[in-house]
């Protein structure tokens, strides 16, 4: 598990990297390319935040047995996931009617179609997921 987070921080580190080389090195013209480098800034930060979080998390919970114990119980507790399941739901209903408005508002104020068809894809993809995830547990349950 170890070995995963190093591997996890180096890449963030590579994507940084890239990210950063792109940003000074190199000059790009094409509308599309001048945003790769934040992407690949970004990716990189949440990459090597994850894994750095976890390296740190684990070295911690290995001192304290206890601490360690008491982590998995909670992880584990079968009211504890009710509960991050219902926030889940909550949040996914709220984001629903969010991504809506956001949509409507963003046609409004005349933003460029790329930008506007990205968001309504993003939120196509999260409601089809929903329906088919919706169908699968149906025929599970």
């Amino acid at each position: 598990m170890k070995q995963k987070n190093y591997m996890l921080i180096v890449v963030g580190l590579v994507f940084l990297g890239m990210g950063f080389y792109l940003l000074k090195g190199i000059n790009l013209s094409n509308s599309f390319l001048q945003v790769l480098p934040y992407v690949f800034i970004g990716l990189g930060c949440g990459i090597f935040g994850h894994g750095a979080g976890e390296l740190i998390r684990q070295k911690a919970i290995s001192k304290d047995l206890e601490l360690k114990n008491r982590l998995e119980i909670e992880e584990n507790d079968e009211r504890n996931i009710a509960i991050a399941n219902r926030a889940k739901s909550k949040a996914y209903d709220i984001m629903t009617f969010v991504f809506g408005a956001l949509m409507i508002s963003f046609a409004l104020m005349n933003v460029d179609l790329p930008a506007l068809l990205l968001l309504v894809f993003a939120y196509l993809f999260v409601e089809g997921s929903a329906v088919y995830y919706t169908q699968k547990y149906h025929k599970e349950m």
